[in-house]
């Protein structure tokens, strides 16, 4: 069965379409109208191996903060959504990622809980290129959306681009170890019998 969700929300600040294949083959169309938040979600669907498409109409001209959260809230749904029963799932993933100065550590259990630890000690960048106050509020919409526990902590480097870039490639790859499917699990990986 094809592990794929679509999730349409608009609201007075935004209008979303978001379609995610937990299967995908990591292509990206993205349209939000920040180019360096496509350029982080084109880097997700890669690493994570997702196929992801993303088109957002926000209310850019108040700042970023709606148009980022909303994408989250609508990634985490549609992730959700995917996953189904969850059933045959590995559940958790971890995974470190270094570029240049910086190492990212992402840690993920699709629990059905959520949780967001943040340690993201970054310094803003060009304010034209995205505000690195509203990364938080996307990580917790997603882990919020998907019901997961997710760890995120930026242990080296502060330079803006290659700290985020390392966050979200770490976030990626601990989702894909996460949601793949293990031949020998046979129900719910948990020993409640419910996620």
């Amino acid at each position: 069965m094809p592990r794929a969700a679509t999730i349409a929300r608009k609201t007075k600040e935004t209008d979303l379409r978001l379609t995610v294949d937990l299967d995908g083959d990591g292509e990206a169309k993205v349209e939000t109208g920040i180019p360096f938040f496509d350029h982080m979600l084109e880097t997700l669907a890669k690493h994570g191996a997702l196929a992801l498409e993303v088109t957002c109409k926000g209310d850019l001209h108040i700042d970023q903060h709606h148009t980022v959260e909303d994408t989250g809230i609508t990634l985490g749904k549609a992730i959700d959504q995917a996953l189904g029963d969850r059933k045959g799932i590995v559940r958790a993933g971890c995974f470190y990622f270094p570029l240049d100065e910086a190492l990212a550590r992402s840690v993920v259990d699709l629990s059905g809980r959520s949780y967001l630890h943040w340690n993201v000690p970054l310094d803003q960048g060009p304010r034209n290129a995205m505000d690195v106050s509203v990364l938080e509020g996307f990580f917790k919409a997603v882990a919020d959306g998907c019901r997961a526990n997710v760890h995120i902590d930026l242990l080296t480097g502060r330079d803006f681009h290659h700290g985020a870039e390392a966050v979200f490639k770490s976030f990626a790859r601990a989702l894909r170890q996460a949601v793949a499917v293990d031949p020998r699990v046979t129900g719910v990986p948990s020993t409640k019998g419910i996620l």
